[in-house]
């Protein structure tokens, strides 16, 4: 698939994306294309933010052999992309570094954004000190609740936390919320988006910040293993570490693309939050369309999934396009697959695993088993587990 270039001028990827918002937010969306397409252009706005990942983020991360893993199951080599040794915890400040030197650059001195684990929340508040930006995060009161330490991280860090009470008190409203804080305070907010969705041009430009995923992961695992994985797969919620990962693969045809949504408490029930693999609809929502679970009559449904930054009824219009083209795969693990994925990376590896990284884990570990020990499966550990020590324990029967 070499030909392919997305999205196109309007900002759709096939027939997903675009911008669908209230007339008070296109000004504020045309200033930020403007200010990305003069930014994507210049050399000296990369080698900025290639400086900061490599000086405070900590770039490039590691591939690692899981090999006590492998030998475990018996079967495919799983290899991780280690995103949990970045600075804050996740691949989440790869993206905030890369939108805070632009709203640095368009003057903007106030940054928002939205947050379900807390790990784009954290990662936001962390850039907006270091630049001096006000900081204020959205997050589900639910999300508050088990993502205690995360919330504290980000009060430690000078942020304002705002609980939001509405709706399924999640990821979905607290997005909800503070979109509707930027159509109040366009002139002085800057919006960071946490994932690969909202209205474009947010999802070209946070596919263009996580790519150094991809882009790294290529270069070291042919230094590693002298070729590329067979399969490279990644959790999907919105979709920001996926997109990172798969977007520099694309053009690579013998690498299967896996994504693997949440399945909650199964399928077969309404609660999870896969909308790819339970076939969902089309629909919008947050200012652009893609697949949506929704009822009969359109509305936006609730959501489960044993990790918050899984917890939403959307999917970044990238990968429904993919899936559309049958270039990634899209599948769905549950809560308690997660889980034991969690526990065996724990336990075998010495590495505890974010839930949401879990997912991606618990296919490895149900497919490289029915594969050859010459195969190579290359996880996105998209981020560290210690915001989800609370909720494990509490599923696990344990008071801390």
């Amino acid at each position: 698939m070499k030909d392919y270039q997305f999205p196109d001028e309007y900002g759709f990827f096939g027939e997903h994306g675009g911008v669908y918002v209230s007339e008070t937010l296109i000004p504020a969306l045309q200033e930020l294309a403007e200010a990305y397409k003069d930014a994507k252009n210049d050399p000296a706005f990369w080698e900025e933010y290639r400086h900061d990942l490599k000086h405070y983020v900590g770039r490039p991360s590691p591939v690692y052999h899981a090999k006590r893993l492998s030998e475990k199951l018996g079967g495919a080599q799983i290899w991780l992309k280690r995103e949990d040794l970045n600075h804050t915890g996740a691949h989440k400040v790869n993206n905030t570094i890369g939108q805070a030197l632009l709203a640095r650059r368009m003057g903007k001195k106030r940054v928002i954004a939205e947050t379900g684990a807390g790990q784009h929340g954290v990662a936001s508040a962390t850039v907006a000190a270091r630049f001096g930006m006000e900081c204020h995060v959205y997050m589900g009161a639910d999300d508050i609740q088990r993502q205690a330490p995360n919330v504290y991280r980000m009060k430690l860090l000078g942020a304002n936390v705002v609980g939001v009470t509405s709706g399924s008190r999640t990821l979905k409203d607290a997005m909800n919320e503070a979109m509707r804080e930027w159509v109040a305070r366009v002139d002085d907010t800057f919006y960071i988006i946490g994932t690969a969705a909202g209205p474009a041009p947010y999802p070209e430009m946070v596919r263009d910040f996580q790519c150094v995923i991809g882009e790294e992961a290529k270069e070291q695992m042919l230094e590693a293993i002298g070729r590329q994985p067979d399969v490279a797969v990644a959790c999907v919620g919105g979709g920001s570490n996926a997109i990172g990962l798969f977007y520099p693969y694309i053009a690579e045809e013998n690498v299967r693309l896996v994504g693997v949504e949440a399945g909650g408490l199964g399928l077969q029930t309404q609660n999870h939050a896969a909308p790819i693999s339970s076939k969902s609809p089309i629909g919008v929502l947050h200012g652009f369309r893609s697949y949506l679970m929704q009822d009969e009559n359109g509305q936006v449904l609730g959501t489960h999934s044993v990790s918050a930054g899984l917890d939403y009824p959307g999917i970044g219009p990238e990968h429904s396009h993919l899936a559309d083209l049958g270039r990634v795969e899209y599948c769905a693990a549950d809560d308690k697959a997660a889980m034991d994925a969690f526990h065996d990376l724990c336990h075998y590896e010495g590495i505890i695993p974010a839930l949401e990284s879990s997912h991606a884990l618990a296919w490895a570990i149900a497919e490289a088993p029915k594969m050859s020990p010459e195969k190579v499966i290359l996880v996105n550990l998209s981020g560290r587990g210690d915001k989800d020590i609370n909720t494990v324990a509490k599923l696990d029967g344990i008071n801390l």
